[in-house]
């Protein structure tokens, strides 16, 4: 008999946070798949926050250029994503490529992408 997702999630349910957090861990190692977090920036909250200097930024791949393979060596890099989902997004250009990064950070990424041959666009 098949497992349901029910099962799982019932399962999942009653672990502690540290057997969670083995469980994350063991994933990551058997499935070769990160469970970083990705920072979704929402909108300005009023004329306040829109008067306040932006310090979280987007970048966003907006083509591959002519050296793709290598677009797709970097995004794995930077990203952690496995080869097809990078050429995935690399494919599907444009498309944000980081959310919620700092403006050095985002710099330093748009730089590399473009040493490879990408366009890219920092939001």
């Amino acid at each position: 008999m098949a497992i349901s997702k029910e099962d799982i999630l019932e399962a999942v349910g009653s672990l502690t946070v540290m057997e969670l957090n083995d469980l994350v861990k063991a994933f990551e190692e058997k499935f070769g798949v990160s469970a970083a977090a990705v920072a979704v920036a929402g909108p300005a909250a009023g004329g306040a926050a829109a008067a306040e200097e932006q310090t979280e930024f987007t970048v966003v791949l907006a083509a591959a250029g002519d050296k793709k393979v290598e677009v797709i060596k970097v995004v794995r890099a930077v990203t952690g994503l496995g080869l097809k989902e990078a050429k995935d997004l690399v494919d599907g250009a444009p498309k944000p490529l980081k959310e919620g990064v700092s403006k050095a950070d985002a710099e330093a990424l748009k730089k590399q992408l473009e040493e490879a041959g990408a366009k890219v666009e920092i939001k």
